[in-house]
């Protein structure tokens, strides 16, 4: 005996932000219902008619529902491998009776809509129904049929990156097939990327998608090129493969082809043709190099603070924290691969008593206030930074890039400074040393081991750059061993 109430007219054929979902198999949970309304806006009530097949799916806005339709009109939706029908409902509202059998389905929007968008949303919501998804790792394997145009890398990347964080790209041929495996940082953004993406075409009428899980859990790339990239490895070779930032395409193929567009406010994905006939120019890595960072503490956090944490995994050039909202800040990286490395080490890790969310932000850079502009020192440039760690493409730094750790590598130590010297250093900052060493042939590095990834993070912050007098300045990072 499902209830739902409505208000407003009802029109049948009139755009409706309420959606009526047919054909559901048994067992798809409202998680997997909510899933499809994702890409194309806020969700905001779901109404599940279990025993029916059926569901009703309510949209922040008309806009959000008619693009929805319109994506899924053309190309039908699937739920455990069985086809879908998606039409607009006759109601403009939904609401929802405190059921008992509408229970599960409305934790699961609130899980949602605990982070729009996020891993952290669509894993609640999971969690919310008993984790009703089938176990799978984070690696895709995908075939792409009826090749008529070629394939890059990169168009994968712009592709698959819509639904998460991309760590890694192999693609090869098999039984005369082009295949490529993808590797998403979490499970959730594979499910989710196939449950979007398979079958689609990635060219209108060719390059259709054929999406499984892997049963590899982890990709092993030796280089960075034309066929494999580890987009958390910037220092890798490109080994005999090139990185080409064009693709020819014989004139016999006509007019340029367009690329599959990504629903609802992700945005299509777009090729530009150069002057020469013939030519499609595949951009670099796509992507916002501005990060937003969320659930800070903000009687601790500081620009500078950010400056030097972030400033591990790139070159930060502007901080914002929010005049209003002390708790969340803006990052701007020097380019995307930095920001897309800050956010797969940062994103989650315990920062001043707090766990610390980054992601990526709309704004595609940081404006800096107008003069006269109240702003308490809250936004700050570092463009011209001179404690930046990449500016040299050769520097050793690209190499010892790792996720924070309990272990911190120090260097530039002046042979004056003693163990003891730096053990009270440390402790003077409230870390707890739990291990020191020197490195053997070298007393200007060491490793210090501290009493948590948290107590690293902020000695890293209050230490790096440390002045031990007479312009000798200490430098820290996160190590990959223990002692």
């Amino acid at each position: 005996n499902e209830k739902k109430k409505s208000k407003g007219n009802r029109s049948p054929c009139s755009p409706s932000r309420v959606l009526h979902i047919r054909q559901i198999p048994n067992g798809v949970t409202g998680a997997e219902v909510i899933s499809l309304g994702l890409p194309f806006g806020k969700v905001t009530n779901l109404l599940m008619l279990r025993g029916k097949g059926q569901a009703f799916l309510e949209m922040a806005s008309v806009d959000a529902a008619v693009s929805m339709v319109n994506y899924y009109t053309p190309s039908t939706p699937h739920l455990h491998n069985q086809p879908i029908y998606i039409q607009y409902s006759n109601y403009k509202e939904l609401r929802i009776d405190n059921q008992h059998n509408q229970a599960r389905s409305q934790a699961a929007l609130q899980g949602v809509n605990a982070v729009q968008h996020g891993n952290l949303g669509i894993t609640s919501a999971l969690a919310a129904e008993g984790g009703v998804l089938p176990s799978h790792g984070s690696v895709l394997r995908i075939v792409v049929e009826n090749v008529f145009y070629p394939i890059t890398l990169d168009v994968l990347y712009q592709i698959f990156s819509k639904f998460g964080f991309v760590l890694k790209i192999v693609m090869f041929h098999k039984n005369n097939q082009f295949q490529a495996l993808l590797q998403y940082a979490d499970a959730m953004n594979a499910y989710y990327a196939k449950m979007n993406l398979d079958g689609h075409c990635i060219y209108n009428g060719c390059c259709t998608l054929r999406i499984d899980f892997s049963k590899l859990t982890n990709l092993t790339v030796k280089y960075n090129n034309d066929k494999s990239r580890d987009f958390t490895r910037i220092d890798l070779p490109f080994g005999d493969g090139q990185r080409p930032m064009e693709t020819s395409l014989s004139t016999s193929f006509g007019k340029k082809p367009s690329l599959l567009p990504v629903p609802g406010a992700l945005g299509p994905l777009t090729v530009t043709t150069s002057a020469a006939p013939g030519h499609m120019t595949i951009p670099g890595i796509p992507g916002n190099s501005v990060l937003l960072v969320s659930n800070l503490n903000p009687e601790a956090i500081t620009p500078y603070g950010l400056f030097i944490l972030f400033g591990v995994y790139g070159d930060v050039h502007r901080v914002k924290i929010m005049f209003k909202k002390r708790g969340i800040a803006l990052v701007q990286m020097a380019d995307a691969k930095q920001a897309q490395l800050a956010i797969n080490s940062l994103n989650g890790q315990r920062l001043y008593g707090r766990v610390m969310h980054a992601t990526l932000s709309k704004y595609q850079t940081i404006q800096l206030p107008r003069e006269g502009q109240e702003d308490k020192g809250l936004t700050k440039d570092y463009s011209n930074s001179p404690l930046h760690r990449f500016k040299n493409p050769c520097s050793k730094n690209f190499q010892n890039i790792f996720p924070p750790s309990a272990t911190l590598h120090l260097s530039n130590i002046p042979p004056s400074v003693t163990v003891d010297d730096l053990k009270n250093l440390f402790t003077s900052k409230g870390s707890t040393v739990k291990g020191f060493k020197f490195f053997q042939k070298d007393c200007k590095t060491a490793l210090i081991q501290l009493g948590s990834v948290e107590e690293a993070v902020h000695a890293l912050i209050e230490l790096h750059n440390h002045d031990f007098g007479e312009n000798q300045h200490l430098r820290v990072s996160f190590s990959k061993s223990s002692i």
